[in-house]
């Protein structure tokens, strides 16, 4: 038997969703394979109340092994560090969670707001909120930097908004199967296997990039990236790849990449449908990328549209300098 338990901090229980989601193999599945006792978890266990102390409890004690523990959502450490701000019955969410994180063989953070604080986080952060043992992309968090598990290794962090079930229950199963200690892992603490390439790559609308074919309205063919603030060039996931409901993606449905996955989401990618990434590093490299669009434009291929590419080009530059000079 291999226990597992799951806590939810400041969240909204989207990577729970996700998670109950997994098809290969479910969840079920995967109990039944790997003997897993999911001893807690807040949304679909039966306890509620003074049990749920107790078996919190029983883990931090050492009364029984707790092989994995998994959580999801920030921790809110406010106010003035007392974390009184998210309780689980009497205590404060961030001392069970220091608790149990001393006895766990493997600790997993789930989702951006668990590994990096997220959403709870941004702005001035009322609630004191931050990742396990990241705050944003520095090292600290909850934990410190130096944490690790009782099998020595720090926090494996699946990031995402909701991170992708297969990124959960595949590094789920490397644990079951002793194999965590195997993974390879970025500066991010995130599996290598999962964040490991960009974004961008497998996006179908890739051509229309490469010839700075630009979409402008969220229904037309082209590349998102321009006029609709795409940030898939710029994020490291499988997503496009990967597809969620072995369906789709975001750039796929003809919505633009919002970075979910990134340390600092979302406050380095707002406005999600804004292109700010190029013109913010300065007027030569703006220029450089208006020459480019030129060549490019009128060596695109006709199956692309590019029916008047001498006007499409005209309005890029026009739409990159009132972007870089601030008007709209």
């Amino acid at each position: 038997m291999v226990n597992l338990v799951w806590l939810q901090g400041a969240s909204d229980t989207g990577c729970t969703v996700s998670f109950l989601n997994a098809e290969q193999p479910d969840v079920v599945q995967m109990m039944r394979k790997f003997g897993l006792n999911i001893a807690y978890h807040p949304t679909i266990s039966p306890a509620s109340g003074t049990e749920v102390i107790g078996i919190l409890n029983h883990f931090a004690r050492g009364s029984d092994r707790l092989d994995i523990l998994v959580v999801e959502g920030a921790v809110q450490l406010g106010p003035d560090g007392t974390g009184n701000y998210c309780l689980i019955g009497e205590k404060p969410f961030k001392d069970i969670v220091q608790e149990l994180t001393r006895v766990a063989q493997y600790t997993v953070a789930v989702g951006t707001c668990a590994s990096f604080g997220g959403i709870p986080a941004i702005g001035s952060n009322p609630t004191q909120a931050t990742g396990l043992q990241f705050h944003k992309n520095k090292k600290g968090g909850l934990l410190g930097a130096s944490y690790v598990s009782a099998a020595g290794l720090p926090v494996i962090n699946i990031s995402g908004c909701p991170a992708h079930p297969d990124w959960i229950v595949q590094t789920l199963e490397a644990a079951l199967l002793g194999k965590l200690d195997n993974l390879q892992l970025d500066e991010y603490q995130r599996p290598m296997d999962f964040y490991g390439e960009v974004a961008h790559q497998g996006c179908p609308r890739n051509e229309y990039f490469e010839y700075k074919m630009s979409s402008k309205a969220f229904t037309e063919p082209g590349c998102l990236y321009m006029y609709l603030g795409c940030k898939a060039p710029f994020v490291y996931s499988d997503c496009n790849k990967r597809l969620w409901n072995r369906q789709s993606s975001c750039t796929r449905a003809g919505a633009p990449c919002i970075g979910c996955v990134q340390p600092n989401f979302p406050e380095e990618t707002l406005p999600f449908f804004e292109f700010k990434q190029l013109v913010a590093q300065g007027i030569r490299r703006t220029i450089f990328y208006m020459l480019s669009c030129v060549t490019l434009k009128f060596a695109s291929p006709k199956r692309l549209g590019a029916t008047k590419p001498a006007l499409g080009c005209i309005k890029d530059a026009c739409h990159l300098l009132s972007m870089k000079f601030g008007r709209r």
